[in-house]
């Protein structure tokens, strides 16, 4: 019978496939006991589970590849651990052996052992680890049920209905045919719905009516760019289908087109398209779409994968590649950014503070381990002798850590001329304004810095008070508050007369339906993940920026998010 639902759109596309559920991970086994002879037989069988386990990780670990596997790799290398931790290992073959149950419930067991020592700590980074005990006990308890004929048993042409969806399966999941995910719960602006824009994998979410009601085989319909779900769908619902998806490949082409073409508004005002990169793949899309360089490289990446710390010639292979790639087109290397989110396996950044966003993160961690700096500028500053570098340096809030940041680089630049070392001759410095502090406070640093980029991720977060992976919040986390209008509109206003530069490398400037925002408040600089840069330069192209500028202050007026919307759609 048709069911037509609505979630929230988070990752753009339409999909029709066949429906398979997936209930939240909760194990649901009963007791079961085994035989004394029959012990040797389950542990082998549990074993087998555990090894399929390990190769499925591996096996996804090996299909990735640059931005992915980096992206991703985190979360891998955890599950990994988690698979080979003793604790898990050893009481699992200790429950089979000595308390003869069935390798089914002695998981069911030790996942509930473990999943209570986790919900017991006090810190939130190691309570939150539990989802990633239950993903991998999932594994082992597929593996598990799995039969021989299983094997050949795929995804191809399903959408996955499910409670939520970690971010590390999703290119799994897009492998193996996959083409949509609807989740009961989740955040557009969370980690998985920014992997899932990038992969270009249609993502619903607060979809919990539909996990409900929806059964595998079910016909189902999706467009994940307004939410709109059709559980078995009627001829009018795949006639409609059937346009858009013609729509839709026609607009692509169109795109496709715009990758030569200048980033000029309708009256001819150029506007700069930067991109933000991870990898050489990044890079290499940028330069192939046209970006007029790369506005933020994030280099924690160097950081995130491995046990050690690189190494000053590791860090400038990579920048000096970066720069190589972009082929004379300005390159911006954002410094460490570790903390919050993002803790390196080396102890680096911590995993204990009690409120990390507010944490030893970004700028503040780079002051605290002045040696490691050094190296990171060091190699930055070699890798400036193969084309234009700009430095940003993030989660500044404050002159002081601007001072004390030239003065880093200063004796690294001092130090490299000693040992003869080529650099560039110029590297710009730059700010990224993320804290509401350093956008109210530029004046008090602008003398300082070269440009700025604003983070409007965190800066939404931080002025709003809204944690944006906090799903139940995800309705307030919005850059469309008067608030945040105004704050850019001072921060591009007062730019704009001091001569400095100013960007916008958060998710705002990637979503083309914020163009007319952001050019009507004076921003010239955008820089965006290359998958969505053609979408934004047809925005840019299509904008009349004369007209835009003449309504700002209508817009500056709006006194809630339904009259900024009301301007958009004038």
């Amino acid at each position: 019978m048709r069911r037509a639902l609505r979630g929230q759109p988070a990752s753009r596309g339409i999909a029709l496939g066949r429906v398979r559920v997936r209930h939240p991970q909760a194990l649901v086994v009963s007791e079961q006991r085994i035989r004394a002879e029959d012990v040797p037989g389950e542990i082998l069988r549990l074993h087998r589970a555990l090894d399929a386990a390990r190769a499925e990780l591996h096996g996804l670990r090996e299909r990735l590849h640059g931005a992915l596997a980096q992206e991703v790799g985190e979360f891998l290398d955890l599950h990994a651990m988690i698979l080979d931790d003793p604790e898990l290992l050893h009481g699992l073959d200790d429950l089979v052996s000595t308390g003869r149950y069935s390798a089914d419930y002695a998981l069911k067991l030790q996942r509930d052992r473990l999943a209570a020592v986790f919900e017991g700590m006090h810190d939130d980074y190691f309570r939150s680890r539990r989802e990633d005990l239950d993903h991998v006990i999932g594994r082992v308890h597929a593996a598990l049920q799995r039969r021989g004929d299983d094997a050949t048993t795929g995804l191809s042409g399903e959408i996955l209905v499910c409670d939520a969806v970690a971010p590390q399966e999703l290119a799994e999941l897009q492998a193996q045919g996959v083409v949509a995910v609807v989740a009961a719960s989740g955040s557009p602006l969370s980690h998985s719905a920014i992997l899932a824009r990038s992969l270009h994998l249609p993502l619903v979410l607060g979809a919990g009516e539909l996990l409900a009601l929806a059964n595998d085989g079910d016909a189902l319909m999706v467009d994940a760019a307004t939410g709109e779900l059709v559980l078995e769908p009627g001829p009018a619902d795949l006639k409609r289908y059937h346009r858009r998806a013609a729509e839709l490949g026609k607009e692509q082409a169109q795109l496709t087109r715009l990758r030569r073409q200048p980033t000029r508004t309708q009256d001819g005002v150029d506007i700069r398209l930067y991109a933000n990169a991870e990898s050489r793949e990044d890079v290499a899309e940028a330069h192939s779409l046209g970006a007029d360089g790369i506005g933020l490289y994030r280099t924690e990446f160097l950081f995130l994968q491995r046990r050690e710390l690189p190494t000053e010639d590791e860090q400038f292979l990579a920048y000096r590649d970066l720069v190589l790639g972009m082929a004379g087109r300005v390159v911006t290397i954002r410094t460490l950014d570790l903390g919050a989110d993002k803790a390196d396996h080396s102890g680096l950044a911590l995993r204990t503070e009690p409120n990390p966003a507010l944490g030893l993160r970004g700028v503040r961690l780079s002051l605290a381990h002045e040696a490691l700096f050094l190296t990171q500028l060091r190699a930055i500053l070699r890798a400036s002798a193969y084309g234009p570098v700009r430095i940003l340096v993030p989660m500044i809030c404050c002159r002081e850590e601007m001072q004390a940041v030239i003065a880093l680089l200063e004796a690294a630049r001092a130090s490299l001329l000693a040992e003869s070392a080529p650099t560039g001759p110029f590297v710009e410095l730059g700010a990224m304004i993320e804290v509401p502090a350093a956008a109210l406070g530029l004046p008090d640093f602008i003398d300082l810095v070269d440009f700025v980029s604003v983070g409007t991720n965190d800066l939404v977060q931080y002025l709003l008070a809204v944690d944006r992976n906090h799903e139940s919040l995800a309705s307030l986390y919005t850059p469309r508050h008067p608030a945040m209008l105004r704050l850019l509109a001072e921060v591009f206003s007062y730019g704009r007369r001091n001569g400095i530069p100013v960007a916008v490398c958060g998710e705002m400037a990637g979503e083309a339906a914020n163009v007319p925002l952001l050019l009507a408040l004076g921003l010239r600089d955008f820089s965006l993940h290359p998958s969505t840069l053609l979408e934004v330069r047809r925005a840019i192209r299509d904008a009349d920026h004369a007209s835009l500028r003449r309504r700002a202050q209508s817009l500056l007026r709006a006194h809630d998010r339904l009259a900024i919307e009301k301007w958009l759609a004038r």
